[in-house]
């Protein structure tokens, strides 16, 4: 089943400074840039999206200022726990927002997405994992993460996947601007493109 705006919950986990400079799965620029994505995607289709650290004001260091900036007076659930399941007002927050459908981003894959994950799925919510705005200390850890989580139940997706299923059908006109920006801004290569049919012919998807 595809995702919609109101269907799911998005918890972004550990986008902080200690944790990215040990991340060699992916490219610091890559992983600011898709968490940037997929946080202008939830915010602009209104998901209800949890933010949460561990140890931020004595270790781990701020959550990336691209979420912070696309959630402003959004909370940070700061924890103790590397679990984030395991931590009572994140638990409380997904409870009160009461939704069946989990989406997990963050860092380390292998640390922080795969105890929220495998949680989840044993007490019964349907996960998704975005592949490409998680990472991990080595391409090892983050593959043998991410096929733990498969194995498991959970659905991997990719960021840019995550903006347009959000979307799903470029007649929906109150929100196709919006979409189009946040691809222009953030989808490498198809952003380039959408400057450039809208530039040179003043194409539209919509049409």
């Amino acid at each position: 089943m595809l995702l919609s705006p109101k269907d799911h919950t998005l918890i972004m986990i550990d986008f902080q400074s200690q944790m990215s400079f040990a991340t060699k799965s992916i490219d610091a620029v890559n992983l600011r840039n898709n968490a940037a994505l997929v946080a202008r995607a939830a915010a602009g289709f209104g998901v209800s999206t949890i933010l949460t650290t561990v140890a931020e004001k004595s270790f781990s260091g701020p959550m990336f200022s691209e979420i912070t900036e696309a959630f402003p007076g959004e909370k940070l659930l700061d924890r103790t726990s590397m679990n984030t399941w395991e931590d009572e007002a994140v638990i409380a927050r997904v409870n009160e927002i009461g939704k069946g459908r989990i989406v997990l981003s963050g860092l380390w894959t292998g640390v922080c997405i795969v105890g929220p994950a495998l949680s989840a799925i044993e007490q019964g919510f349907e996960v998704y994992v975005i592949a490409d705005a998680c990472g991990d200390v080595s391409d090892e850890a983050h593959e043998r993460a991410m096929q733990r989580m498969i194995q498991a139940g959970a659905r991997p997706m990719t960021s840019l996947q995550y903006l347009l299923e959000l979307q799903r059908d470029w007649a929906r006109t109150a929100t196709y601007d919006m979409t189009t920006g946040i691809a222009k801004t953030y989808g490498g290569a198809y952003g380039l493109g959408i400057i450039y049919a809208k530039t040179m012919f003043g194409a539209s998807e919509g049409h």
